[in-house]
């Protein structure tokens, strides 16, 4: 969990879950018990995989145990593909907690060692993946450099790969780091490509994921509309992921829905979708996915500057499943944290000062830069507030050599605004004109970066209008390309009955009309079949069971009709003569013309 100061507020926001893989938590139990009677191993490495990934939402020590489980079994096997994979798997369970230093370095590590074994066996694509998660875990730390060469390196690895799914990985990855270095239209642009991508090759998966990382640009330049928009259609492909998986993520979904809308202040419609979050959380009976919605409702109260219901809610039933949750998976610090956060809203500097201190040693010893950076501010907020301006400015000093660090520069600009007004009543004038400077120096940067924000948005909307565009002329292209083809069917099937009524006014053998009559008739019907298929998409929707019953009553028809014909048009091109007299007629008419003429 971090806390996010912006403006006079204090916010709190769950990073643990914005990553979880809550699709995959059905029953627990269940998986365990198809585990004890798998038989294979890539069937145990398959369950494995996903009970660790589940458990580490529900169980920490249960998801290592099983996580190692998958590391002993994978080596056993001396399989080097699913030695990659577990040690990938691990990688990922414990990057759902990257905010916490043991989990981020653990990640890392797991991940390298994926690394080490596909670049000693030359196995390119597995490569690829373990350069793609070192790359996104390092946007974690961050180091968006090494973030860079990883991604590079990777991409250079893929892009020489027959795998259309791992180049959308690759873009939707390139984009989260062009956005995280405010390359915005960069980022736009890989982002449109994972998208096209997975739409090309029909993967539900990837679109969703294309879908997501959009909202995401968008809510970044403010532009929260066309943020739900793509946050809506990526819930839209859950039916076509997995029916039965759907459900748990559609709750997840939901909460993050809500708070696009918050973050466009419309906080009606906020919390309308956090209750329906929370709702549907309570009916699939999974106790463990109502925390985010519950730390949207806490943060809800404090960004609507209601402190005393945001205090009411933390001491309630839901308040205390959440802090069960927070201290069952190691992050008591942060309970305190959001106490001392509340008293400061409220005024109670003393409960303040009591919960803030208590959550010192989890921030100081376990947690990121931004979560560090954070729980500095709101110190030195409260200190602030209570006259005690020498552990204000220091704390805040900290706050400003984090930001500068990381490239924060609204984080900057704040700490050093504050700088200035501290110094002020300290009385050290020669200090405060200094901040006053840089904080000016760093306010006109932010403007300009707004304006660049603004020039963001119109140059992201042209981009949309140009990728559509592009789209069109592709479909159109498509449509004119397959038109052709279907008149050059029609023109084949026309001239192959010509052919066949000519054969029958001509000595021709049975045999040889029999056979080019039935390949005439096969090519006519297949072809009725295909116009047919091509045009009942609109009304099956693609459904296995609607095409089906279309097919079987097409065939119904076509199939009895397609015998009666072929057997009665070929019956009378070879019966009694009838058409090789029609042909010597012809001919002699022919002939009658060419000596009239000569």
């Amino acid at each position: 969990m971090r806390i996010v100061r912006s403006g006079s507020f204090l916010f709190l926001f769950l990073v643990a879950f914005t990553v979880i893989h809550a699709q995959q938590a059905a029953a627990v139990d269940s998986m365990k018990r198809v585990l004890a009677v798998t038989k294979t191993t890539e069937e145990k490495v398959y369950w494995l995989d996903i009970l660790s990934k589940t458990l580490m939402n529900v169980n920490l020590a249960e998801s290592d145990k099983y996580g190692q489980q998958l590391i002993e079994i994978a080596e056993e096997s001396r399989d080097r593909k699913l030695m990659v994979t577990a040690y990938l798997s691990n990688g990922t369970r414990c990057s759902y907690f990257a905010t916490q230093k043991e989990y981020l370095n653990r990640a890392i590590g797991y991940y390298d060692q994926a690394l080490g074994i596909a670049r000693q066996n030359r196995m390119d694509e597995e490569t690829g993946k373990a350069l793609l998660k070192l790359g996104h875990i390092h946007l974690a730390i961050p180091d968006k450099d090494k973030a860079l060469s990883y991604i590079n390196q990777a991409f250079s690895i893929i892009s020489t790969l027959n795998n259309d799914s791992l180049r959308a990985e690759a873009h939707n990855h390139f984009g989260d780091l062009y956005l995280v270095r405010n390359d915005k239209i960069l980022s736009l642009r890989h982002y449109l490509t994972g998208l096209r991508l997975g739409e090309e090759i029909k993967n539900a998966s990837l679109i969703r994921d294309a879908n997501i990382n959009l909202a995401g640009f968008y809510a970044s330049i403010g532009d929260y509309d066309r943020a739900i928009d793509h946050y809506i259609k990526a819930m839209s492909q859950l039916d076509r992921i997995d029916g039965r998986n759907g459900p748990y993520q559609r709750a997840m979904d939901l909460n993050s829905i809500g708070n696009l809308y918050s973050q466009k202040k419309n906080y009606d419609l906020a919390i309308s979708h956090f209750n329906r979050s929370l709702a549907l959380a309570d009916s699939l009976k999974f106790s463990t996915l109502k925390v985010p919605a519950y730390v949207s409702l806490l943060n809800q109260y404090l960004r609507m500057d209601k402190p005393a219901e945001a205090l009411a809610f933390f001491n309630s039933a839901a308040g205390q499943n959440l802090q069960q949750f927070l201290s069952d998976f190691g992050m008591a610090g942060v309970i305190s944290q959001a106490y001392g956060v509340i008293y400061t809203e409220l005024g109670r500097y003393d409960s303040a000062k009591y919960y803030l201190g208590k959550a010192a040693p989890f921030f100081e010893n376990s947690t990121n830069d931004g979560s560090r950076l954070n729980y500095y501010a709101q110190l030195a907020s409260l200190y602030n507030k209570t006259g005690e301006y020498t552990k204000a400015i220091d704390l805040y000093l900290k706050v400003k050599e984090i930001a500068e660090k990381n490239g924060q520069l609204e984080s900057v600009e704040k700490a050093s605004r504050q700088l200035d007004s501290l110094y002020t009543k300290t009385g050290d004038f020669r200090m405060a004109m200094q901040y006053n400077a840089i904080h000016y120096q760093y306010k006109d940067s932010i403007e300009k970066l707004n304006k660049e924000k603004e020039l963001a948005q119109v140059e992201a909307a042209d981009e949309q209008l140009r990728q559509q565009r592009l789209d069109r002329e592709k479909a159109e292209a498509k449509r004119k390309r397959f038109q052709l083809q279907y008149i050059a069917i029609t023109i084949g099937i026309a001239s192959f009955f010509v052919a066949l009524v000519m054969l029958g006014m001509f000595k021709v053998s049975k045999y040889t009309i029999r056979m080019i009559g039935f390949f005439t008739f096969i090519m006519f019907f297949e072809f009725i079949f295909l116009i047919f298929k091509k045009n009942i998409a609109s009304f099956t929707e693609g459904e296995p069971w609607k095409d089906l019953l279309f097919m079987i009553g097409l065939a119904a028809i076509l199939l009895p009709l397609h015998h009666w014909l072929e057997h009665r048009v070929i019956h009378y091109l070879t019966s009694h003569n009838r058409l090789t007299e029609a042909g010597q007629q012809l001919r002699m008419r022919l002939f009658r013309r060419k000596t009239g003429n000569s």
